[in-house]
């Protein structure tokens, strides 16, 4: 249990973001639609979020007189990426109530972490194994070729890939990263790419947006569809299952974004996690009657959480 639990914060208090690009923007929109005063905490003096926000803390992520102030404004704290630091929000936790917990983010933010995770889960996910020492590297098995190696940090929208085909072209792709901590997936014959935005509350409950069908354009996501039986039917109470299961496995308290690849026998996979809105939810903000960004408000605020429509 946190020291400083998710309580219900009425409107007119504040609430603070780490992060300070579109999604933060988006998420002090909604905030102060609904009566919130929002700070910000980024470094950059022109960021998106903080120049719409009541507040505007241009520090680093890991700048103790930064985080201070953060919290001496705040009643409570979220993130608007995965990458803020895990240090940042713990310390934070100390202080006030802060969703989702650093812990976590910190899955999120270690695809090692995040695979070992879907498994507990016991969601299905790519064959994989993780390379962090040359011995690894020398021991991987023949049918995990061909195969992408992603690095364990700091990888999004493609970044920090390299698709294998062979022993050799593996370990010249560790070399080319840096020979950092890895993980290689067994490439997967895909037939689509969705995803699932699930919201959390401190109470356990849990809701979903409509399961979204995506295109993505060299790692990035270039279209989203949202129309009913997008999906069959069967692949999209597998995935809205999963990401509930993967949301409270983790004791999961916000908005999370779960993807997944649909395979050509009709089998679903989880990729991985992102504990934030998304973009593959944008549409919610006109399509539906609650958007991810009013869930985000809703679970950090301590406030009931509906099903959208």
């Amino acid at each position: 249990m946190s020291a400083h639990p998710i309580r219900y914060l009425p409107p007119g208090s504040t609430l603070g973001v780490l992060g300070g690009g579109q999604l933060g923007r988006m998420f002090a929109h909604a905030a102060q639609a609904m009566g919130y005063f929002t700070v910000v905490l980024d470094a950059d003096v022109e960021s998106p979020a903080g120049r719409v926000s009541h507040h505007h803390i241009q520090t680093g992520y890991e700048d103790p007189d930064g985080l201070a102030r953060l919290a001496q404004l705040s009643d409570a704290v979220t993130t608007e990426f995965e990458n803020v630091p895990a240090v940042s929000l713990a310390a934070l936790a100390g202080q006030l109530p802060v969703a989702p917990a650093a812990r976590a983010v910190a899955v999120a933010q270690d695809r090692a972490q995040e695979k070992a995770h879907f498994v507990r889960c016991g969601v299905p996910c790519a064959p994989y194994a993780v390379i962090e020492t040359v011995e690894q590297l020398t021991a991987i098995p023949s049918d995990l070729l061909p195969g992408i190696l992603k690095t364990a940090r700091m990888g999004y929208d493609g970044k920090g890939q390299v698709r294998v085909t062979s022993a050799a072209e593996l370990a010249a792709a560790w070399e080319s990263v840096g020979c950092v901590p890895c993980v290689l997936e067994k490439m997967l014959p895909l037939a689509l790419e969705c995803s699932v935005i699930v919201a959390r509350g401190h109470d356990g409950h849990v809701v979903n947006l409509p399961v979204q069908r995506n295109l993505h354009r060299d790692g990035i996501l270039a279209v989203t569809e949202v129309y009913e039986e997008n999906m069959p039917p069967a692949l999209t109470s597998q995935a809205v299952v999963a990401a509930k299961s993967i949301a409270n496995e983790l004791q999961y308290v916000g908005v999370l974004c779960v993807e997944f690849f649909a395979l050509q026998d009709g089998s679903l996979v989880v990729n991985e996690i992102a504990p934030r809105p998304h973009n593959s939810g944008h549409y919610s903000q006109n399509a539906c009657d609650v958007s991810q960004f009013e869930l985000q408000v809703r679970t950090l605020a301590g406030l009931p959480l509906t099903q959208p429509r």
